[in-house]
């Protein structure tokens, strides 16, 4: 199926959870609860299938139709795409590197919207460290046994199950890292800390206290490697994916802001003959162009490299994924804080205002947060100097 087949069959599907986000995306951002109905849309709509392989009944891999719908997604609620997109990356993690068995028996479910997969690689020393771990896997009777303290886990409270990152075993260094997936039935789990952020309300990202026994066939991938998986899979998906919520909810915003300013209803506000707000105007849109080119531009490399067998790990790949989380979070945000510039006080800095522009403010003030970029920029440095031949994309 081509991307146009693949997104036209799925159209009418996308569009009812749109409008369900849409119509929740308020309440959801001003109470900082899980965006249930938009959720309960996205079982339905066969979406959560996403990176399970069609022979399981999921909607295989197109990379820039993952791209596409997590913008559209974000344009309606951003809280709603940030859950998507973290559920369809972990689920290619588990697609690709499951054994049998647990493929399966899961990937079925996963693509009949019976399992939300939710993520846990937060402790509360190490922060969100991806490469190391400290609460440690063992094993006993045959199983693997495991209790683990994670300060944030996205959509923990409403997950099915979990992607869980440990130690692993006893004896094992930090970065000994394995991946365990685990149901919800197989765990004890117990919540903590409260939640009030500033953006990104609805993922309702509390603290979890998870422990539980499972067959030692849940352990994703090889013990110990969980860095593979990382750096092959969830690293690349994920920065795809909040690039692509990111762009989608300024794109969204920017939208509007135009229909606003051409509207003839419109009273007071800019006056779109001034040479000032035109220069603010293509500004906006040459942020968010630059944002969707290399979203685009990488969503091509990266289907290129997998379509001939090639790793998404090599230095060079990943000095273009950083790039792209580093441009697409400081660039989007750019372009929102220029639109509430641009649409003053009254017309889009208010909750009250006629351009729903704040929470989208504080939605994407979150991206430079989200795997910060205060450790991105230094580690894309370094991985500058290994290309002195600068290869841009």
């Amino acid at each position: 199926m081509s991307a146009a087949e693949y997104e036209a069959e799925y159209e009418p599907a996308l569009a009812e959870v749109l409008e369900i986000a849409r119509e929740h995306a308020e309440r959801v951002d001003r109470e900082a609860v899980f965006p249930a109905e938009s959720m309960a849309a996205l079982r339905t709509s066969g979406l959560l299938g996403m990176f399970v392989p069609c022979r399981y009944g999921g909607l295989g891999d197109d990379l820039h139709s993952y791209a596409r719908i997590a913008g559209r997604l974000a344009a309606a609620c951003m809280s709603t795409a940030a859950i998507w997109t973290m559920h369809a990356f972990q689920v290619e993690g588990l697609s690709r590197f499951a054994g049998d068995r647990l493929r399966q028996t899961v990937l079925p479910a996963i693509a009949e919207g019976k399992i939300y997969l939710a993520s846990v690689t937060t402790e509360a020393r190490k922060g969100a460290d991806l490469f190391t771990a400290e609460a440690a896997l063992a094993r006993r009777d045959g199983l693997a046994c495991f209790e683990r303290d994670a300060p944030v886990v996205t959509g923990g409270r409403h997950a099915d199950a979990f992607l869980i990152t440990l130690r692993s075993t006893p004896e094992a260094q930090p970065h000994e890292v394995s991946l365990v997936y685990a149901e919800r039935e197989q765990l004890r789990i117990s919540e903590h800390g409260a939640w009030d952020p500033m953006g990104m309300r609805g993922t309702e990202s509390v603290g979890l206290t998870i422990s539980g026994s499972v067959p030692l066939d849940q352990v994703v991938g090889r013990p110990g490697r969980f860095e593979d998986i990382a750096r092959d899979s969830m690293i690349p998906l994920a920065h795809v994916g909040w690039s692509a919520c990111w762009l989608g909810a300024a794109h969204g915003a920017f939208s509007d802001l135009l229909r606003w300013l051409r509207s003839p209803e419109r009273r007071g506000g800019p006056d779109v003959h001034s040479e000032l707000v035109r220069e603010r105007l293509a500004r906006i849109r040459v942020d968010l162009d630059l944002v969707s080119a290399y979203l685009t531009r990488l969503c091509d490399e990266l289907t290129a490299a997998r379509s001939a067998g090639r790793s998404w790990s090599d230095a060079r790949t990943r000095l273009r994924v950083n790039t792209l989380k580093l441009a697409a979070s400081e660039l989007t945000f750019q372009a929102a804080d220029s639109m509430v510039q641009l649409a003053g006080m009254n017309g889009g800095y208010s909750r009250l205002a006629p351009l729903k522009f704040e929470r989208h403010f504080r939605d994407l003030r979150s991206a430079r947060l989200n795997h910060s970029n205060d450790r991105m920029w230094p580690a894309t440095g370094a991985l500058t100097l290994l290309d002195p031949k600068v290869t841009l994309l």
